[in-house]
Formats: C-alpha cells, sequence, structure tokens
C-alpha cells in the first residue's frame, strides 16, 4: 500500500507540474508560435518532396534533332544499294576540303565536277574523302579518293575497278595491307609504282608473320598499341637525319639495338 500510494502521490505531482507549464506557455503565446512553425516545417516537406517526384520520359516521343538544310523535308536514309545517284552541285564537305557522296531525300550524290578535277592534285594520301569509293588507309586511316589520273575507280567513278593509289597484299588480301602512296614511302620506305608492278608484294604484316625481316614491324599507331608500345608520331625527319630510309627502318634498327643490349 504504502508503494501505491507514493506513485499516486508522484503521478499527482507530475499532472500539476503539467499544467502549470501549459498555463505558463499559454501565457506567453509560445503554443501559438510552436503550431505555426509545425506547419511552415510541414508544407516545406511536401514542398521539397514534390519537386523530386520521378517523372519517366519517353524518349521516343521527343522529337528529333533536324539540321536547318532538313526542316521542311522528310528525313534521308541511306539505301543499302550505291547503285542509285544524283547528281550534286553541292557534294563538298570544309568549304572544298572534303568532298564525296552525301545524302540528299534518300537518294545518294555524287562529288561535284569542281570537287573531281581537284582529285589530282594530291598523290600522296589523295584530297577528297569519299565513303564509298574511298579506300581506307592503314596508316593514316583516310578514306580518301586517290590521285592516280589513270584510276578508274577513283577518277570514274567505278566501284568493281581496284585503286591504283592503294596497296594490297598478294598474300592477305587483308585491310591491314592497305596503304597509300605517302604512307607506304613515308612510313616503310616502299614506291606504289613499285607495288604496282610486284604481283607478289607483300604487307609489312605478312612479311613479319613469315620473318623475311627479323625485328620488321607495322609501325602504325593500331599495331604499336597492341604491342603496348607507344605510337612514333612524326618521326621520318628524325630517320632521314639518321640516313634511315623510313620510320619502319629507324624502328627496325632500335628493336635490334634493345634485343642486343638484353642479351
Amino acid at each position: 500500500m504504502g508503494r501505491l500510494r507514493a506513485k499516486t502521490d508522484y503521478e499527482s505531482l507530475r499532472n500539476e507540474r503539467i499544467l502549470e507549464n501549459k498555463a505558463r506557455l499559454a501565457s506567453l503565446g509560445l503554443q501559438k508560435t510552436i503550431s505555426e512553425l509545425r506547419s511552415i516545417t510541414s508544407s516545406a516537406k511536401s514542398t521539397k518532396n514534390h519537386a523530386r517526384k520521378y517523372t519517366k520520359v519517353y524518349y521516343s516521343s521527343t522529337p528529333l534533332r533536324r539540321s536547318n538544310r532538313l526542316k521542311g523535308k522528310s528525313e534521308p536514309t541511306l539505301k543499302g544499294s550505291i547503285d542509285r545517284f544524283e547528281d550534286s552541285d553541292d557534294g563538298e564537305y570544309d568549304s572544298g576540303k572534303r568532298a564525296g557522296l552525301r545524302v540528299r531525300n534518300g537518294l545518294v550524290s555524287r562529288p561535284s565536277p569542281e570537287a573531281l578535277a581537284r582529285r589530282c592534285t594530291s598523290r600522296g594520301r589523295g584530297s577528297l574523302w569519299d565513303p564509298v569509293y574511298g579506300i581506307c588507309c592503314h596508316f593514316c586511316r583516310q578514306k580518301k579518293l586517290c590521285g592516280e589520273e589513270d584510276c578508274n575507280r577513283c577518277g570514274n567513278l567505278d566501284i568493281n575497278q581496284p585503286c591504283l593509289g592503294k596497296t594490297d597484299c598478294s598474300v592477305c588480301h587483308s585491310s591491314t595491307g592497305v596503304f597509300c602512296r605517302a604512307c607506304l614511302k613515308v612510313r616503310y620506305g616502299e614506291d606504289i609504282d613499285d607495288v604496282r608492278t610486284n604481283k607478289q608484294w607483300m604487307c609489312p604484316h605478312c612479311v613479319e608473320e613469315k620473318g623475311l625481316k627479323p625485328f620488321w614491324i607495322c609501325n602504325s599507331s593500331i599495331c604499336l598499341k597492341k604491342r603496348n608500345m607507344a605510337p612514333t608520331g612524326i618521326t621520318i625527319f628524325k630517320a632521314r637525319e639518321m640516313g634511315y630510309e623510313s620510320a619502319a627502318h629507324l624502328l627496325m634498327d632500335e628493336l635490334r639495338r634493345a634485343d642486343k643490349e638484353r642479351l
């Protein structure tokens, strides 16, 4: 009974103190301030949650980006065949620096006659970029029309003819054996005129695979990176100053010396 009475006395004192605190807060006006603050914080939380509401975006329904040239016209699509052409007077890129086939109204347009007239201004790597008739060089990776005057493929746009300005390996007949005149001379010390007369010509990859030249490798950036080697960049000037025929001959000699030092 003593414990129950002590508990009842404590609760009565506690309730009296609570009533006194409420009366004091009411006299000070703090209860109204607390309720106002709670309403402000609750409204802020609801606004924040509404701003973060996830909205799924359907990208297929968004309008496609269109250039000013194609506004008001149907979207052109490249046909699967390459025998449908339109003559075009604006088949040039970058103010004449690049010229080639373009897509217009679903058809592929030919390079302009003015662009083709400039084709033979550069016999090295060619001066006209063309995605259909141009053949990509393994080293410079430029898909250009060659500058050879008697090339029927690049001059007459006959895709069934070989390109006289690009090499073709007699062994692999692959893209790694395709080089333009400039890259073949500067990087490997060979002349494309001699390559055309030599029906047994082999590309640097096949020469390395057959072991015809020790320490001879392809020095294109693609092949060097596969070997975890840094690309040589413009080394023809250094090679010629040191008396080497090409960048490949300089690299071959450096690899030979490095192999001797390891031994």
